[in-house]
């Protein structure tokens, strides 16, 4: 009998995932499946659940919430051989939406019920791992006020980026170093990318693929803010890469030094993370998370 277990954010989204039992068991019948629902009860918990189903071998460990429930549990799961699961119930669902997994809750428990797998590639980041995307810079600057706005809608996405327009400037130097190749830049944006989706069915990086072995990295150098305008507005119809302040890469491992200080700050997976260090290195798993899809 295969052994599932439920690990649910219910304040995700909109605050109101409330999957119950009741629920689960309509397509999880007691009598073919071994069932377990927890629920999330503070930041982190998702991990403490997940590590205790590996322990009590479940087979497949379900993550519903956003993007940072899902990092907390699949981080737990990251070369072992127990399988993720996604309900999706976040705002923007970017992983969701690349493995092509439904929003609504009823087709997604169908999929988990079939059971189909792909093994996908795992980015690490200084030690901790991610499965979207991470960024620093501009991209950092939204997701921080959009994690204190406690709103999780496309208008509250909106009104962070113009907070953090307001707030911009880029002043400080790094140098970057893709596959080993020096790049020195003042940068208004460094975005390494695992998925071809943001959320809300934004992209910065449409070629980017989950199996391949490789990061899709961009770095937008310094721009004023027309073109921080113009480049939004070109991110709408996936065409920003035609400003010559982008550019595009991709690579396996990145690793980006600050020149002066000893403190970064940037997100990952939709969380922001700021550490007393002035390098972050990134580095690609390849394969190493089974998840169905």
């Amino acid at each position: 009998m295969r052994s599932i277990h439920f690990i649910i954010n219910p304040i995700s989204g909109s605050g109101k995932n409330e999957i119950s039992e009741a629920f689960i068991y309509n397509y999880f019948p007691k009598s073919e499946f071994n069932v377990e629902v927890f629920y999330t009860q503070y930041k982190n918990h998702a991990t403490a659940l997940a590590k205790a189903s590996v322990k009590n071998k479940a087979s497949i460990v379900v993550a519903s919430g956003g993007d940072g429930t899902i990092n907390e549990v699949a981080s737990c799961l990251v070369g072992s051989n127990v399988t993720l699961g996604i309900v999706p119930a976040g705002s923007g669902n970017g992983l969701a939406s690349n493995l092509n997994i439904p929003l609504e809750i009823e087709k997604a428990l169908m999929l988990i019920k079939k059971e189909k797998k792909i093994k996908i590639d795992v980015g690490t980041v200084n030690g901790n791992y991610f499965f979207s995307n991470s960024g620093m810079g501009f991209d950092a600057q939204v997701i921080k006020n959009y994690e204190n706005s406690n709103e999780r809608t496309i208008t509250s996405y909106i009104k962070s980026s113009i907070k953090a327009l307001k707030e911009y400037s880029s002043n400080e130097k790094y140098n970057v170093s893709i596959d080993g190749e020096e790049i020195k830049c003042q940068p208004f944006m460094v975005f390494v990318s695992n998925s071809n989706e943001l959320g809300y069915n934004l992209s910065l990086t449409p070629k980017a693929s989950l199996e391949d072995g490789f990061f899709d990295i961009l770095i937008v150098t310094k721009i004023n803010k027309i073109k921080i305008l113009l480049f939004g507005l070109l991110m709408l119809f996936r065409k920003h890469e035609s400003l010559k302040e982008v550019q595009y890469y991709s690579a396996k491992k990145v690793v980006v030094k600050k020149e002066q200080g000893f403190t970064i700050e940037y997100q990952l997976d939709g969380e922001v993370k700021k550490e007393k260090t002035n390098t972050i290195d990134y580095q690609i798993l390849e394969n190493v998370l089974s998840v169905v899809c």
